[in-house]
Protein backbone atom coordinates (compact mmCIF):
# COMPACT_ATOMS: atom_id res chain seq x y z
CA UNK A 1 0.00 0.00 0.00
CA UNK A 2 1.42 3.38 -0.98
CA UNK A 3 1.90 6.14 1.56
CA UNK A 4 -0.65 8.95 1.72
CA UNK A 5 0.08 11.90 -0.61
CA UNK A 6 -0.23 14.51 2.17
CA UNK A 7 2.00 15.34 5.11
CA UNK A 8 -0.06 16.53 8.08
CA UNK A 9 0.99 18.89 10.86
CA UNK A 10 -0.11 17.26 14.10
CA UNK A 11 0.76 20.14 16.43
CA UNK A 12 -1.70 22.69 15.12
CA UNK A 13 -0.71 26.14 16.43
CA UNK A 14 -1.96 28.94 14.14
CA UNK A 15 -0.42 31.69 16.24
CA UNK A 16 3.09 30.30 15.66
CA UNK A 17 2.71 29.92 11.90
CA UNK A 18 3.89 32.62 9.54
CA UNK A 19 3.58 30.76 6.27
CA UNK A 20 2.14 27.30 5.78
CA UNK A 21 2.90 25.38 2.59
CA UNK A 22 0.76 22.45 1.50
CA UNK A 23 2.78 20.20 -0.80
CA UNK A 24 0.64 18.04 -3.08
CA UNK A 25 2.34 15.10 -4.76
CA UNK A 26 0.43 13.63 -7.69
CA UNK A 27 1.51 10.49 -9.44
CA UNK A 28 0.72 10.65 -13.14
CA UNK A 29 -0.21 7.61 -15.29
CA UNK A 30 3.36 7.68 -16.63
CA UNK A 31 4.64 7.14 -13.06
CA UNK A 32 6.23 10.57 -12.91
CA UNK A 33 5.94 12.45 -9.67
CA UNK A 34 4.50 15.92 -10.04
CA UNK A 35 4.65 18.57 -7.32
CA UNK A 36 2.25 21.36 -6.48
CA UNK A 37 2.71 23.92 -3.71
CA UNK A 38 -0.13 26.02 -2.28
CA UNK A 39 1.08 28.77 0.10
CA UNK A 40 -1.18 29.88 2.94
CA UNK A 41 -0.32 33.02 4.86
CA UNK A 42 -0.63 33.40 8.61
CA UNK A 43 -3.65 35.64 8.11
CA UNK A 44 -5.48 32.92 6.19
CA UNK A 45 -4.77 30.36 8.88
CA UNK A 46 -5.74 32.71 11.71
CA UNK A 47 -9.01 33.67 10.06
CA UNK A 48 -9.99 30.03 9.75
CA UNK A 49 -8.72 29.04 13.19
CA UNK A 50 -12.08 29.46 14.92
CA UNK A 51 -13.93 27.69 12.12
CA UNK A 52 -11.53 24.74 12.15
CA UNK A 53 -11.80 24.41 15.93
CA UNK A 54 -15.60 24.33 15.75
CA UNK A 55 -15.57 21.77 12.93
CA UNK A 56 -13.15 19.52 14.83
CA UNK A 57 -15.23 19.88 17.99
CA UNK A 58 -18.43 18.92 16.20
CA UNK A 59 -16.73 16.00 14.43
CA UNK A 60 -15.41 14.67 17.73
CA UNK A 61 -18.81 15.13 19.36
CA UNK A 62 -20.52 13.21 16.56
CA UNK A 63 -18.29 10.22 17.29
CA UNK A 64 -19.32 9.99 20.93
CA UNK A 65 -23.04 10.70 20.65
CA UNK A 66 -24.99 8.87 23.31
CA UNK A 67 -24.35 7.68 26.81
CA UNK A 68 -22.61 4.61 28.12
CA UNK A 69 -24.35 4.12 31.47
CA UNK A 70 -27.51 4.94 33.35
CA UNK A 71 -25.38 6.75 35.94
CA UNK A 72 -24.14 9.16 33.28
CA UNK A 73 -27.70 9.86 32.18
CA UNK A 74 -28.85 10.69 35.71
CA UNK A 75 -25.80 12.90 36.28
CA UNK A 76 -26.58 14.83 33.10
CA UNK A 77 -30.25 15.09 34.10
CA UNK A 78 -29.31 16.65 37.45
CA UNK A 79 -26.68 19.00 36.00
CA UNK A 80 -27.57 22.51 34.89
CA UNK A 81 -26.04 23.11 31.46
CA UNK A 82 -26.08 26.13 29.13
CA UNK A 83 -28.65 26.28 26.36
CA UNK A 84 -28.41 23.89 23.41
CA UNK A 85 -27.27 26.64 21.07
CA UNK A 86 -24.38 27.53 23.44
CA UNK A 87 -23.26 24.00 24.27
CA UNK A 88 -19.59 23.52 23.72
CA UNK A 89 -19.08 27.19 22.79
CA UNK A 90 -16.59 29.49 24.45
CA UNK A 91 -16.85 33.16 25.15
CA UNK A 92 -14.64 35.89 23.74
CA UNK A 93 -12.17 35.49 26.62
CA UNK A 94 -11.81 31.75 25.95
CA UNK A 95 -13.75 30.70 29.06
CA UNK A 96 -16.54 28.16 28.65
CA UNK A 97 -20.01 29.66 28.88
CA UNK A 98 -21.89 29.27 32.16
CA UNK A 99 -25.62 28.61 32.66
CA UNK A 100 -27.78 31.70 32.73
CA UNK A 101 -30.68 32.46 35.06
CA UNK A 102 -33.11 31.25 32.40
CA UNK A 103 -31.18 27.95 32.17
CA UNK A 104 -31.62 27.40 35.92
CA UNK A 105 -35.35 28.16 35.72
CA UNK A 106 -35.86 25.79 32.80
CA UNK A 107 -33.78 23.12 34.55
CA UNK A 108 -36.03 23.06 37.62
CA UNK A 109 -39.19 23.20 35.49
CA UNK A 110 -38.07 20.21 33.42
CA UNK A 111 -36.28 18.26 36.17
CA UNK A 112 -39.11 15.72 36.50
CA UNK A 113 -39.05 14.94 32.78
CA UNK A 114 -35.25 14.76 32.73
CA UNK A 115 -35.23 12.21 35.53
CA UNK A 116 -38.09 10.28 33.94
CA UNK A 117 -36.35 9.93 30.59
CA UNK A 118 -33.04 9.12 32.28
CA UNK A 119 -34.49 5.62 32.82
CA UNK A 120 -34.36 5.02 29.06
CA UNK A 121 -31.61 2.47 28.25
CA UNK A 122 -28.28 3.92 27.09
CA UNK A 123 -27.48 3.97 23.39
CA UNK A 124 -24.66 1.42 23.62
CA UNK A 125 -27.03 -1.38 24.68
CA UNK A 126 -28.19 -3.60 21.78
CA UNK A 127 -26.72 -1.21 19.26
CA UNK A 128 -29.10 1.58 20.24
CA UNK A 129 -32.23 -0.27 19.10
CA UNK A 130 -33.50 -0.75 22.65
CA UNK A 131 -33.06 2.97 23.33
CA UNK A 132 -34.98 3.79 20.14
CA UNK A 133 -37.91 1.48 20.93
CA UNK A 134 -38.22 2.60 24.55
CA UNK A 135 -37.95 6.26 23.52
CA UNK A 136 -40.78 5.89 21.00
CA UNK A 137 -42.90 4.18 23.66
CA UNK A 138 -42.21 6.96 26.18
CA UNK A 139 -43.09 9.62 23.63
CA UNK A 140 -46.42 7.90 23.01
CA UNK A 141 -47.14 7.65 26.74
CA UNK A 142 -46.30 11.31 27.34
CA UNK A 143 -48.46 12.35 24.39
CA UNK A 144 -51.39 10.33 25.73
CA UNK A 145 -50.93 11.79 29.22
CA UNK A 146 -50.83 15.33 27.83
CA UNK A 147 -54.03 14.68 25.88
CA UNK A 148 -55.85 13.26 28.91
CA UNK A 149 -54.66 16.02 31.24
CA UNK A 150 -55.72 18.68 28.76
CA UNK A 151 -59.11 17.01 28.34
CA UNK A 152 -59.70 16.85 32.12
CA UNK A 153 -58.49 20.42 32.51
CA UNK A 154 -60.91 21.64 29.87
CA UNK A 155 -63.75 19.62 31.38
CA UNK A 156 -63.04 21.09 34.82
CA UNK A 157 -63.16 24.64 33.46
CA UNK A 158 -66.16 23.91 31.25
CA UNK A 159 -64.24 24.43 28.01
CA UNK A 160 -65.41 22.67 24.87
CA UNK A 161 -63.29 19.87 23.46
CA UNK A 162 -62.65 21.75 20.21
CA UNK A 163 -61.22 24.73 22.12
CA UNK A 164 -59.19 22.47 24.42
CA UNK A 165 -57.70 20.71 21.41
CA UNK A 166 -56.48 23.84 19.63
CA UNK A 167 -55.37 25.69 22.78
CA UNK A 168 -53.83 23.15 25.16
CA UNK A 169 -53.32 19.84 23.36
CA UNK A 170 -51.89 21.39 20.20
CA UNK A 171 -49.69 23.77 22.19
CA UNK A 172 -48.31 21.01 24.42
CA UNK A 173 -47.47 18.69 21.53
CA UNK A 174 -45.98 21.48 19.40
CA UNK A 175 -43.56 22.92 21.96
CA UNK A 176 -40.87 20.24 21.23
CA UNK A 177 -41.15 21.04 17.50
CA UNK A 178 -40.80 24.73 18.30
CA UNK A 179 -37.54 24.25 20.21
CA UNK A 180 -36.24 21.85 17.55
CA UNK A 181 -36.90 24.45 14.86
CA UNK A 182 -35.19 27.10 17.00
CA UNK A 183 -32.03 25.02 17.38
CA UNK A 184 -32.06 24.17 13.66
CA UNK A 185 -32.47 27.84 12.73
CA UNK A 186 -29.47 28.80 14.87
CA UNK A 187 -27.09 26.01 13.88
CA UNK A 188 -27.92 25.37 10.22
CA UNK A 189 -26.80 27.56 7.35
CA UNK A 190 -30.15 27.37 5.57
CA UNK A 191 -33.77 27.54 6.75
CA UNK A 192 -34.72 24.18 5.23
CA UNK A 193 -34.37 22.21 8.47
CA UNK A 194 -36.38 24.58 10.67
CA UNK A 195 -39.18 25.23 8.16
CA UNK A 196 -39.21 21.61 7.02
CA UNK A 197 -39.55 20.43 10.61
CA UNK A 198 -42.77 22.43 10.99
CA UNK A 199 -44.32 21.20 7.75
CA UNK A 200 -43.11 17.64 8.32
CA UNK A 201 -44.52 17.39 11.84
CA UNK A 202 -47.90 18.69 10.68
CA UNK A 203 -47.90 16.21 7.80
CA UNK A 204 -47.24 13.34 10.21
CA UNK A 205 -49.97 14.54 12.58
CA UNK A 206 -52.58 14.85 9.84
CA UNK A 207 -51.78 11.96 7.51
CA UNK A 208 -50.33 9.41 9.93
CA UNK A 209 -51.91 10.37 13.26
CA UNK A 210 -55.46 10.78 12.02
CA UNK A 211 -55.12 8.30 9.16
CA UNK A 212 -53.99 5.34 11.28
CA UNK A 213 -56.56 5.98 14.03
CA UNK A 214 -59.46 6.35 11.61
CA UNK A 215 -58.34 3.37 9.53
CA UNK A 216 -58.20 1.09 12.58
CA UNK A 217 -61.61 2.33 13.75
CA UNK A 218 -63.10 1.77 10.29
CA UNK A 219 -61.70 -1.79 10.17
CA UNK A 220 -63.11 -2.63 13.62
CA UNK A 221 -66.57 -1.27 12.75
CA UNK A 222 -66.53 -3.08 9.42
CA UNK A 223 -65.72 -6.35 11.18
CA UNK A 224 -68.60 -5.78 13.61
CA UNK A 225 -70.98 -4.82 10.80
CA UNK A 226 -71.56 -1.31 12.16
CA UNK A 227 -71.22 2.06 10.50
CA UNK A 228 -68.31 4.29 11.47
CA UNK A 229 -69.11 8.00 11.21
CA UNK A 230 -67.46 11.07 12.72
CA UNK A 231 -69.36 14.31 13.10
CA UNK A 232 -67.54 17.19 11.37
CA UNK A 233 -68.17 19.71 14.13
CA UNK A 234 -66.16 22.90 13.60
CA UNK A 235 -63.40 21.27 11.56
CA UNK A 236 -64.44 22.86 8.25
CA UNK A 237 -64.27 26.40 9.63
CA UNK A 238 -60.98 25.77 11.47
CA UNK A 239 -59.27 24.19 8.46
CA UNK A 240 -60.40 27.01 6.17
CA UNK A 241 -59.10 29.62 8.61
CA UNK A 242 -55.85 27.72 9.04
CA UNK A 243 -55.27 27.41 5.27
CA UNK A 244 -55.95 31.12 4.80
CA UNK A 245 -53.39 32.07 7.43
CA UNK A 246 -50.95 29.51 6.02
CA UNK A 247 -51.11 31.29 2.65
CA UNK A 248 -50.31 34.57 4.43
CA UNK A 249 -47.32 32.91 6.11
CA UNK A 250 -46.07 31.55 2.77
CA UNK A 251 -46.44 35.02 1.25
CA UNK A 252 -44.33 36.48 4.08
CA UNK A 253 -41.61 33.88 3.49
CA UNK A 254 -41.60 34.70 -0.23
CA UNK A 255 -41.34 38.44 0.44
CA UNK A 256 -38.44 37.83 2.83
CA UNK A 257 -36.43 36.39 -0.05
CA UNK A 258 -35.88 39.91 -1.37
CA UNK A 259 -32.34 41.32 -1.40
CA UNK A 260 -33.20 43.68 1.45
CA UNK A 261 -33.86 40.77 3.84
CA UNK A 262 -31.92 37.95 2.24
CA UNK A 263 -33.78 34.86 3.45
CA UNK A 264 -36.73 33.25 5.19
CA UNK A 265 -35.18 33.53 8.66
CA UNK A 266 -33.12 36.21 10.35
CA UNK A 267 -32.19 39.39 8.56
CA UNK A 268 -32.33 42.97 9.86
CA UNK A 269 -33.57 43.26 13.43
CA UNK A 270 -36.56 45.48 12.59
CA UNK A 271 -37.84 43.22 9.81
CA UNK A 272 -37.15 40.15 11.94
CA UNK A 273 -39.31 41.43 14.79
CA UNK A 274 -42.08 42.53 12.42
CA UNK A 275 -42.19 39.09 10.80
CA UNK A 276 -42.23 37.36 14.19
CA UNK A 277 -45.01 39.64 15.40
CA UNK A 278 -47.14 38.91 12.34
CA UNK A 279 -46.65 35.15 12.71
CA UNK A 280 -47.55 35.27 16.40
CA UNK A 281 -50.60 37.43 15.62
CA UNK A 282 -51.80 34.85 13.10
CA UNK A 283 -51.71 32.18 15.80
CA UNK A 284 -53.61 34.38 18.28
CA UNK A 285 -56.21 35.26 15.62
CA UNK A 286 -56.66 31.57 14.82
CA UNK A 287 -57.28 30.72 18.48
CA UNK A 288 -59.63 33.65 19.02
CA UNK A 289 -61.73 33.22 15.88
CA UNK A 290 -61.95 29.42 16.24
CA UNK A 291 -63.04 29.78 19.88
CA UNK A 292 -65.72 32.32 18.98
CA UNK A 293 -67.01 30.03 16.24
CA UNK A 294 -67.04 27.00 18.58
CA UNK A 295 -69.23 28.88 21.10
CA UNK A 296 -71.59 30.18 18.39
CA UNK A 297 -70.54 33.83 18.57
CA UNK A 298 -69.42 33.64 14.93
CA UNK A 299 -71.47 31.65 12.45
CA UNK A 300 -69.48 28.86 10.85
CA UNK A 301 -69.98 26.76 7.75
Amino acid sequence: MSSPPFDFIHNYAPNNIRNFYNFLHIKSPCHKLQHSCIPLSRTDVANNDNTVDKLVQRANASLVIGTSSWKEQFVEALTVNPGDDDEGEEGEDGVASTPSCFDYVMHFLTLFWKLLFAFIPPTDIAGGYLCFVVSIFCIGVVTAVIGDIASYFGCTLGIKDAVTAICFVALGTSIPDTFASKVAAIQDKYADASVGNVTGSNAVNVFLGIGVAWSLAAIVHEAKGTVYAVEPGTIAFSVTLFCTEALIAILILMLRRSKKVGGELGGPKKIKYISSGIMFSLWVIYLLVSTLEAYGVIKGF
